[in-house]
């Protein structure tokens, strides 16, 4: 269940750059980026506190811990940092992954900064654990690399190859943004956080902080019924929705396998391409569609074995 939970959540992410293909002119990235974040992490906090208070209700004597353990004197400051650090990666992750989306395209942009979280969560959880992840990890995060490199690489049928500098190094700064989260939440889960608070403080702290540039935006597009629906779906599905399934789903995995698993979004991102909005795939890309879908085969079967209860013991 925590697989396909991730999995689900992958592909409401992989919607994104249709949605937004299928949104009314006059918008940019930066536009859609901040109101989707202030929609989506509203949303988020809302949904995840409901479902911690719900959940604390249910299990009053095994219930995790909750915002009421945030108190300084209860030793709050620390995982009030890493609730905070993930809150200003999900909004940094906006600009520099459509950094990334501008200079070099949705496909590529979408599939360097989705192939790289996984690597970089692998990498992060080794440096924060000593622990190298699973054979099975490494294989399909092999071949869940090698996918979404051909299908970059490959791009649509016609196009010229070459990527921007700039945007290659915005989208694999967005990866690295979600490599933060997936790990800090971890991390949070491990000490006994409950999942629901610890995405809905995330929500919450991205939603002030994308709000702070509300002033600063062109949001006239959203006098339009289409711009509505698009910022509606975006923050609530792709936000909300998904990143409470990804935390759920977080809670039986490791950081590394739940990167991986998100590989799925520009799997999903590229079958609505072809699908809905009419885009033709090079030979190359279609392999690595075939290459990146058996990678998240290998991993979806090989994550029923359950994760280490302790993988943080060697942590200073």
């Amino acid at each position: 269940m925590h697989v396909l939970a991730v999995l689900a959540a992958a592909v409401l992410f992989g919607t994104t750059g249709t949605s937004q293909a299928l949104g009314p002119d006059g918008t940019t990235p930066l536009s859609i980026g901040v109101m989707r974040m202030v929609i989506g992490g509203a949303g988020l906090a809302l949904i995840a506190f409901a479902l911690a208070a719900r959940h604390a209700r249910r299990r009053p004597g095994a219930a995790a811990k909750s915002l009421r353990s945030l108190s300084p004197s209860k030793g709050g400051i620390r995982p009030l940092a890493l609730m905070v650090l993930t809150g200003v990666c999900i909004s940094v992750y906006q600009p520099l992954f459509f950094l990334g989306t501008g200079r070099n395209g949705v496909a590529v942009g979408t599939v360097v900064a989705l192939g790289s979280a996984p690597v970089l969560a692998g990498l992060l959880e080794w440096a924060l654990t000593r622990r190298m992840p699973s054979s099975t990890w490494m294989a399909a995060t092999a071949l869940a690399t090698i996918g979404v490199v051909l299908l970059g690489f490959g791009g649509e049928a016609g196009s010229a190859g070459g990527t921007d500098p700039l945007g290659l190094l915005g989208s694999v700064g967005a990866g690295a943004s979600f490599a933060v989260i997936a790990n800090a939440q971890r991390r949070l889960l491990d000490d006994g956080w409950d999942p629901f608070t610890v995405v809905g403080a995330m929500g919450a702290s991205a939603a002030l902080i994308c709000a702070c540039a509300l002033p600063f935006v062109d949001l006239t597009w959203l006098g339009t019924p289409t711009g509505v629906t698009m910022a509606l779906w975006l923050g609530l599905a792709t936000i909300a929705i998904a990143y409470v399934l990804f935390t759920w789903g977080l809670s039986g995995l490791t950081a590394a396998t739940a990167a991986t698993l998100t590989l799925g979004e520009p799997l999903t991102a590229s079958v609505l391409g072809i699908v809905v909005l009419g885009e033709r795939l090079s030979a190359l890309a279609i392999i690595g569609l075939v290459v990146l879908a058996a990678g998240l085969a290998l991993l979806a079967w090989g994550s029923r074995a359950p994760r280490d209860p302790a993988p943080f013991a060697v942590e200073a």
